[in-house]
């Protein structure tokens, strides 16, 4: 049969033509080989001995039936059932001619019944298998009788047409046995694998949704998965599987043979050029005995911190719950007679100074409270996308207004005008009114005019990434005291509550910026902020 026709039939339901098209390919060779060897000569002593030319007319029209089958399969029409009966029925007929033709059952063609029945039973569903070895059965017997009648041969073989019919009966059910057998294996095959694509669907599901970046490699460093987040916390877009893991990112596989050296030490930290922040590598093997390749998860440590401080915030709001039951009233009581003390006339010059101590210390704790209630109620971050040269000049109309300060002592510098971070408002405007009231609390006191406060912004060079610098002409921080200031409660002022810078920090996590303290040359103060947001500037 031509390549063309035979990739035609597998198109399609293969598992239910394939057998019909090979019972028919068993019935064209036979039909073919039949005739060639009566055509070729001289035939074998068996082949048509009793009758030439009803043999040579059976194998010709079996050959041609046989041709015009494979065109009906090809063409699904009639029915597969209905082209099942008519193929088995005559494959019956015409091997009973042929095995007639060659001297009847002692010929032994007979037995090429048997896999005429065999492939019916395996074709057709049920127990019409059966009804084909009855007509097989049948057709031998007939042949027999017919033989016997009209002394055809010289002896009768009743005795093999019965055992050739048992066979027959015998065969058919076996065959029902194995197509029953091998219709529920597949039917179970294809539901495992129904089952297996669909638990592919949901890991790959899973793996795309996961907020940690998973790279999967196989033993020979070859990326066999990666998800949207490893390509974003990498910065390597063009990443695809089936490339190797060196060629993309050399240093993640430098610490992958690492790991395999000492597998002992699962976790790695990898600082990323492309994105500058530092990411956590963990590994794992795939495979208990036998290793079939490597997970590979990634996470970066400000989300970590991030998740962390949220924790962090959640366990301090239920210890200041505490706090203000057990602390607030209490001193809402010595506050109030203190109040009630500095009314009374008998009071000297002494008295009035502790009463004045006891009222300022009250209104410093509540202030302390105050500050830590204000740190752990704070709602979670909520990032929108905000112009920022735009947003500042809002925010320092409304400060400037409050603490009265002139257009001249302040100034806004945003270069590219168009930079745009991401970042919670009100946690902005907090940080930064933290910030530039610090600013002023801590510059020129004894000359307010002479207070200037600059804010500059726009694009690092260095990280590519947006940033806001807050600058004062203050007296600046001494340098044994920079790397304490972020921390609670650190003060250099009698009255402050040392959790303003503590606050901005906090504030910087909860929205993946940092924050940092840079001395400037000129003297003064400089904090700045680097935004967790890409680049992002609008074209005109």
């Amino acid at each position: 049969m031509p390549a063309t026709e035979s990739n035609s039939i597998f198109q399609g339901d293969r598992n239910t033509w394939l057998p019909l098209w090979l019972l028919n390919l068993y019935r064209l060779i036979l039909s073919g080989l039949f005739l060639s060897l009566f055509q070729l000569g001289p035939i074998p002593s068996i082949l048509g001995q009793h009758d030439a030319q009803l043999f040579f007319a059976t194998s010709l029209t079996y050959f041609g039936i046989s041709i015009l089958f494979s065109i009906t399969i090809h063409r699904r029409q009639p029915g597969l059932e209905t082209q099942a009966h008519i193929q088995v029925f005559t494959d019956i007929i015409a091997l009973t001619l042929l095995m007639h033709a060659s001297g009847g059952i002692t010929s032994g063609l007979g037995l090429l019944l048997v896999a005429v029945i065999a492939g019916a039973g395996i074709v057709l569903t049920g127990r019409l298998g059966f009804l084909h070895a009855a007509f097989a059965s049948v057709a031998v017997l007939g042949e027999q009788i017919y033989a016997h009648l009209s002394d055809s041969f010289f002896t009768t073989a009743y005795t093999q047409a019965g055992i050739l019919g048992t066979l027959f009966f015998a065969t058919a059910l076996l065959a029902h046995i194995l197509a029953r057998q091998a219709r529920e294996s597949e039917a179970l095959a294809r539901q495992r694998s129904l089952d297996l694509a669909n638990l592919e669907q949901l890991n790959a599901y899973v793996v795309r949704n996961v907020q940690s970046g998973v790279i999967v490699v196989d033993n020979n460093m070859q990326v066999r998965l990666i998800n949207p987040s490893a390509r974003k916390l990498l910065g390597k877009p063009e990443i695809q599987p089936y490339q190797g893991l060196a060629s993309y990112l050399p240093e993640l596989n430098r610490l992958l043979d690492q790991w395999k050296k000492h597998p002992t030490h699962t976790r790695y930290r990898l600082q990323q050029q492309v994105t500058p922040q530092e990411l956590l590598i963990r590994f794992e093997q795939i495979g208990e005995e036998h290793s079939t390749g490597t997970i590979i998860y990634i996470e970066s440590s400000s989300e970590i911190a991030q998740r962390a401080q949220q924790m962090k915030l959640a366990s301090l709001g239920r210890v200041t719950a505490g706090i203000a039951h057990e602390i607030r009233n209490p001193l809402g009581a010595i506050s109030h007679a203190a109040q009630l003390l500095a009314e009374s006339e008998h009071l000297d010059k002494g008295d009035s100074r502790m009463i004045e101590i006891i009222r300022n210390h009250s209104t410093r704790m509540n202030s302390i409270i105050e500050s830590v209630l204000q740190l752990s109620r704070r709602d979670k971050s909520v990032p929108k996308k905000i112009l920022l040269a735009d947003w500042l000049h809002e925010f320092m109309e409304e400060f400037a207004q409050i603490e009265k300060l002139s257009e001249q002592q302040y100034s806004i510098q945003i270069e590219p005008v168009e930079t745009k971070i991401s970042f919670d408002p009100k946690h902005l405007h907090q940080l930064l009114w933290n910030l530039c009231r610090n600013a002023l609390e801590h510059g020129l006191a004894d000359t307010p005019e002479e207070f200037r406060l600059s804010l500059n912004g726009g694009i690092d060079l260095d990280s590519r990434q947006p940033y806001l610098d807050i600058i004062d002409n203050g007296p600046g921080i001494e340098t044994s005291r920079i790397e304490e200031i972020f921390e609670p409660f650190v003060t250099s002022q009698a009255s402050g509550t040392g959790l303003g810078l503590y606050i901005c920090r906090e504030l910087c996590e909860l929205n993946q910026a940092h924050i940092e303290y840079k001395p400037t040359p000129s003297g003064g103060s400089r904090f700045r902020i680097l935004f967790h947001a890409a680049i992002e500037i609008e074209q005109e």
